[in-house]
């Protein structure tokens, strides 16, 4: 369908601009305008005005917009389609040509999940940033899954065992296991579970998972797996909040070991069933096979190969 604004203007600016794809892009990835255009460092405004142009000189709309939500039409998904493998082409090409740059420089994206972004990117990141002062850092920490082309990371950091097959992956050590934990004081009330069946008889806190799932607890010991799908006072999807609770005494909370370790250790926290949650995979940062990757992705990959808890594998 036209778009509306081109009824009284039949003669049409044909040029596109890099910004008017890129706003698209970014809609199209985050399904909102406001968070567009967080990611592109521009007003929402700015943001619209660049895609009503790009729609104006196409003659169609490229997404349906209501209050509430944001969608793209047919052509827009057609756009994604032709469009988004070219522009990524392009994109490599000019990382190509900063790479050739002698001082890293620009923005550098990262994804991860939240645990694994302050116990062990956040160290590395740290130390880039100290060496590399040009670069900008965008770290976004979220607990789904998301492909990190598709969304316009640079790299990405999972557990080994979910890391896309074709992707390129940099051992970070750090094996993550769960934990299941409570206060002393509820375990003097209630006594300590023996095993994952006996979590059924206590109050324990419920996981949301960003896709709204419910998350079951999830043991291993000697090859048997178990999963168990606990209940109690309140389901929850950030961990901040659920080591609020379990502070409190209300509940028992299964966290990432790293998440509860300094309280563990201070006897604010005892862990319990530990037989049952053995180190897991190791972190991975992955990344695309790029051909001509920009100076400040390449110094950091090499930077997370040589960190001492990287086991720099072939």
């Amino acid at each position: 369908m036209p778009h509306p604004d081109i009824q009284d203007n039949p003669v049409l600016d044909s040029r596109v601009t890099l910004n008017e794809l890129e706003a698209v892009m970014a809609v199209a990835r985050r399904s909102s305008f406001r968070q567009a255009a967080v990611d592109l460092n521009v007003s929402t405004t700015a943001l619209s005005q660049a895609i009503a142009r790009l729609e104006a000189n196409l003659q169609t709309r490229l997404f349906n917009r209501t209050t509430r939500s944001v969608a793209l039409t047919a052509a827009g998904e057609m756009f994604l389609l032709q469009v988004g493998p070219a522009l990524s082409d392009l994109r490599m090409g000019l990382d190509a040509v900063r790479s050739h740059n002698a001082e890293p420089s620009g923005v550098l994206r990262i994804n991860a999940f939240a645990t694994a972004a302050r116990a062990t990117l956040l160290p590395l990141v740290l130390e880039f940033l100290r060496q590399y002062p040009q670069v900008h850092v965008d770290l976004v920490t979220e607990g789904r899954l998301v492909d990190v082309v598709a969304e316009g990371f640079d790299l990405g950091v999972r557990a080994a065992s979910l890391v896309p097959s074709d992707m390129i992956a940099v051992d970070l050590g750090q094996a993550q296991r769960y934990a299941v934990v409570g206060t002393p004081a509820y375990f003097d009330t209630h006594g300590r579970p023996q095993t994952p069946a006996d979590l059924h008889k206590h109050a324990c806190l419920r996981i949301r998972l960003p896709n709204g799932a419910i998350y079951p607890w999830h043991f291993e010991r000697n090859g048997e797996v178990t999963r168990i799908e606990v209940s109690g006072p309140l389901t929850l999807d950030e961990s901040s909040v659920a080591r609020a609770v379990v502070h409190a005494g209300l509940a028992l909370g299964f966290f990432m070991e790293q998440d509860v370790l300094a309280e563990t250790e201070a006897g604010q926290l005892e862990r319990v069933l530990e037989a049952w949650t053995p180190p897991r995979d190791n972190l991975c940062l992955y990344y695309a096979n790029r051909r001509n990757p920009c100076a400040a992705l390449k110094a950091f990959i090499a930077m997370a190969r040589a960190h001492p808890s990287s086991s720099h594998p072939g």
